[in-house]
């Protein structure tokens, strides 16, 4: 018989604790969170005409109240959530990326100039492409607003990821973030068949990959009874792994990260969901899923498992050297400008790779610096590509780009500066980013890894340079596009992109000095 002592204290056993959170720390994340779910109300009550102006206002509005918080945050190192989130120098940094690149992207999405049947999405996605109904919707002038709540919530995801600081947290992100792109990469208004394949590619892919990730870290629970990053930290540290379960489980759990990267042989998906995606669609995933991607894989290799650097560096070791060559080579091979540039980003995760590989705060820096200045780079390459156009939408075969720099030789001049920082050409953000990994690896005694990369960033410029030339070293011909004068939305975004590829490039002290007082990851 339970006597009622016992009774009193399996009470006070089970009293649940509410968890302690510091509301104001993640303010970015509920921001944009908030705003995600407005703006579904928003496509459910709203008509339809004030949709658009009313969703581009609450996005630019949750994206720079976000953004002004986390300026406010700087300094800020704390781990809340009970241990769930944590808010430190390096997440800070990468949520002021995530928000100005997230801008820039939206202000891509919001264009209506460029292509005459409006914007780059689908009247109605769920219409068959080329049917009757689809075009009664093109002549009613309906337009797809719902992409609004799908990126507010990638972006969300986004920021969340970074901050994860267990594997449950990091998992909800990944799916917040990745759903809606699934989404996304369906809509293109032109070439459905091609962006709904694209989508469905992704989808399957993505489900894979997120699978091998939460298998990996149930596994690293089961052995360590935490799903917390410094948990597991801790144990390993207390207790060398017995047996195969925790090299299992991380090599799980880098996979679903590693797929996200775009790593090789994770990255089949890039070079179709790059190509038939909405192009503004495409720069976002392109430049912002790699930050968020890259940061979530540091925190995991660097605050959980940093213990045992020695059994996953020869893992990434090979793997960041298969990125730089199968990217490089392939690319040469490739005749769509779109599925160019995704090799061209499959390569690029590669010498980022050389920075995580270094596992040391040079490496980390490296990193970050690289991430921040390729996402400028991306959305001002996918930004050009977007304006260069022929009848039939954007002309993204190479030989439509034959003799561009004497029609237009302004965008060609702009298209081939991201192109040459793309390759690392000095004077660029692309030369000081490379540096920076190239050099943390050599620190940490990977220099037969760094000359992997040299070698690879030389067939990288071999496909950059032969667009260069084929701008201006050749006469236009009748398939040769035009270049369509954008809105103010698109060319901010460009200027943008422009201005950052050339001071990051001549003037990045600045960054080096964030990311200095930015510091290592908090425990």
């Amino acid at each position: 018989m339970i006597s009622a002592a016992d009774m009193a204290v399996s009470a006070a056993e089970s009293t649940f604790v509410l968890p302690s959170i510091n509301y104001y720390a993640i303010a970015p994340i509920l921001i944009l969170f908030g705003a995600s779910v407005v703006s579904v109300l928003f496509e459910s009550f709203l008509p339809r005409g004030a949709r658009r102006p009313a969703q581009l206002v609450l996005v630019i509005g949750a994206i720079v109240a976000a953004f002004v918080v986390t300026i406010d945050l700087r300094g800020t190192r704390l781990v809340t959530g009970e241990g769930a989130v944590a808010v430190d120098g390096p997440t800070l940094l990468m949520w002021g990326a995530l928000l100005i690149i997230g801008l820039l992207a939206a202000f891509l999405m919001a264009e209506r100039t460029i292509d005459p049947l409006g914007d780059a999405f689908a009247p109605r996605a769920s219409a068959l492409p080329g049917s009757e109904d689809e075009q009664q919707f093109a002549r009613r002038g309906f337009m797809q607003t719902e992409i609004w709540p799908f990126f507010l919530f990638a972006l969300t995801g986004m920021l969340a990821f970074v901050a994860a600081n267990d594997f449950l947290i990091m998992f909800v992100a990944l799916e917040v973030m990745s759903l809606p792109l699934y989404l996304l990469a369906g809509m293109a208004r032109r070439r459905r068949l091609l962006s709904q394949e694209a989508a469905l590619k992704y989808f399957i892919l993505g489900a894979f990959s997120s699978a091998f990730f939460l298998y990996g870290a149930a596994l690293l629970y089961g052995y360590s009874g935490s799903v917390g990053f410094v948990g597991i930290a801790d144990v390993l540290a207390a207790k060398p792994a017995e047996g195969t379960m925790v090299a299992v489980g991380i090599a799980l759990v880098m996979v679903g990260l590693l797929f996200k990267v775009a790593a090789v042989p994770f990255h089949q998906w890039t070079p179709d969901v790059y190509q038939g995606a909405p192009t503004p669609v495409t720069a976002f995933m392109a430049a912002t899923v790699k930050i968020a991607a890259f940061g979530a894989l540091l925190r995991v290799l660097y605050v959980s498992v940093g213990g045992l650097r020695w059994d996953w560096t020869p893992m990434l070791w090979i793997i960041a050297g298969l990125t730089m060559v199968v990217g490089s080579i392939v690319a040469i091979t490739q005749t769509d400008m779109k599925r160019m540039l995704a090799y061209s980003s499959v390569a690029q995760a590669g010498f980022i790779l050389i920075g995580v590989v270094a596992a040391s705060p040079q490496g980390l820096a490296s990193s970050l610096f690289y991430l921040i200045a390729y996402a400028f780079t991306t959305i001002g390459t996918f930004t050009v590509v977007s304006m260069v156009r022929n009848s039939s939408g954007e002309a993204t075969a190479l030989s439509a780009w034959a003799g561009l720099g004497k029609r237009s030789p302004v965008v060609a001049a702009v298209f081939s500066l991201f192109l040459l920082s793309l390759a690392g050409i000095p004077l660029t953000s692309g030369f000081i980013g490379k540096f920076g990994v190239f050099a943390a690896g050599i620190e940490a005694g990977a220099a037969w890894l760094v000359i992997i990369g040299v070698i690879a960033s030389v067939i990288a410029a071999f496909f950059y340079v032969r667009v260069i030339v084929l701008m201006y070293f050749t006469e236009p011909t009748e398939e040769t596009a035009s270049v369509v004068i954008p809105s103010t939305f698109t060319t901010i975004a460009l200027t943008a992109a422009t201005v950052m590829t050339i001071a990051l490039g001549v003037f990045p002290q600045w960054l080096l000095d964030v990311i200095e007082q930015a510091g290592v990851f908090v425990r």
